[in-house]
């Protein structure tokens, strides 16, 4: 009895050990066929819109796709129109929940073809409010090292996706004069995450895990950045997830009025964060 009392008991274990081996479950998001809406386009171009958005979101390794019958059984429903307006391809879609019913965005891009249209933005832009496994849960430090001081940034990035800003240092440096104000504040955030991949923004390519988009208020900052935000940026992880760093896009935090030999550049970014907590 003993010995098969243990059997048991190491099987569960090994079952228990393998739920929490594949970590949090991906989602699973469901895409309608797209509609043609209006004269210019036809049932072709929105087969083609269909596939070009399930391939893209397939490619990025963070969700389930499913199309065709089996969409009306997926967590989160995509449903498109494919149109063209001023000489423009425009591509409509929304995004719902299926337990509520209730549209989570809606999404637009438009480009004088079908090909032209940016799918990776599109499809960023359809999932950004899905709730995908978040590795940027938990709290992240960035600090620059200036001629005068280190200048230190702390956010705490929450899993109803606002932001605690425990700390953004502004800086300001003028002839010999420097300034710096320690702020604090709240935000928003939103994160679309897939599989470490290449994408070409603005004719550069970069790596990338995930699109994120900040929007930070503060206090006690300098009057340039009592509001801050970016949108589009692309965050890549360490293998650990224990850092960050943004590789387009960056959250301003200082000007540079003296030249370089004070700091390289005109204005000053934090791009490069640690985990803390």
């Amino acid at each position: 009895m003993k010995i098969k009392f243990f059997v048991i008991i190491l099987f569960i274990s090994i079952n228990i050990f393998s739920i929490f081996a594949q970590g949090p479950r991906p989602p699973i998001v469901g895409i309608f066929p797209f509609e043609v809406s209006g004269a210019g386009v036809n049932a072709s171009d929105a087969a083609e819109a269909t596939r070009l958005v399930i391939s893209e979101l397939n490619s990025w390794g963070s969700m389930t796709v499913v199309s065709g019958g089996e969409a009306g059984g997926a967590e989160y429903l995509v449903r498109g129109q494919v149109s063209r307006q001023n000489n423009q391809v425009v591509i409509r879609a929304a995004t719902s929940s299926s337990g509520s019913g209730r549209v989570l965005n809606n999404s637009q891009e438009e480009a004088q073809t079908l090909n032209a249209i940016s799918f990776v933005s599109l499809c960023a832009r359809i999932v950004e409010n899905i709730p995908f496994p978040n590795y940027l849960l938990g709290t992240w430090q960035s600090t620059i090292n200036m001629i005068d001081g280190p200048v230190t940034c702390i956010l705490e990035f929450r899993s109803d996706r606002s932001v605690q800003v425990e700390r953004y240092d502004t800086w300001e440096h003028s002839g010999k004069d420097s300034l710096k104000y320690q702020a604090i504040g709240t935000g928003s955030y939103t994160y679309a995450g897939y599989s470490r991949r290449k994408v070409t923004v603005e004719r550069r390519e970069v790596n990338t895990d995930a699109t994120v988009g900040i929007n930070l208020t503060l206090e006690d900052a300098l009057p340039n950045y009592t509001r801050v935000s970016a949108g589009g940026l692309r965050l890549l992880f360490d293998d650990a997830r224990n850092s960050f760093e943004l590789t387009y896009g960056a959250l301003p935090c200082g000007d540079n009025y003296s030249g370089p030999q004070v700091y390289p550049s005109e204005r000053v970014f934090y791009t490069k964060f640690t985990r803390i907590h």
